[in-house]
């Protein structure tokens, strides 16, 4: 039907890290949009992400499918750490808030991450 899609989440991103709709998608107008992100991450047990980094204008929200995830925010020199451990826990974060990761579950963690607005060049990696 003309303005529907069907798809799957793992290989429209692919290409991009998970990242399957967004300002970036150039091959199909119904995933293309600037007014939101969403990836569906998996990642093995001890995967982490390598550094700090913000978003200095969309917030971000992260939900956990399944396993377990392990958020660190630091703003200024406040660090706090938020476990997602039950299927459905979540966290949002404003916008300049410096985040991290690391998957703990044994097996698979999969992590559903929604950013808006999607604009280009706003990510800032930190040390």
């Amino acid at each position: 039907m003309n303005g529907v899609k069907q798809g799957n989440t793992i290989s429209d991103g692919a290409a991009r890290k998970g990242w399957f709709i967004g300002r970036f998608i150039d091959d199909d107008p119904l995933r293309q949009t600037h007014d939101v992100e969403v990836k569906w991450g998996i990642h093995k047990q001890g995967e982490t992400n390598r550094g700090f980094a913000a978003d200095q204008v969309a917030r971000s929200m992260s939900v956990l499918i399944r396993g377990r995830f392990r958020l660190t925010f630091r703003r200024g020199d406040v660090i706090e750490e938020i476990v997602l451990e039950k299927e459905g826990d979540y966290a949002v974060w404003l916008p300049g808030v410096e985040h991290t990761w690391a998957a703990e579950a044994e097996g698979e963690t999969v992590i559903l991450t929604v950013r808006w607005p999607s604009l280009p060049y706003q990510q800032v990696e930190r040390k």
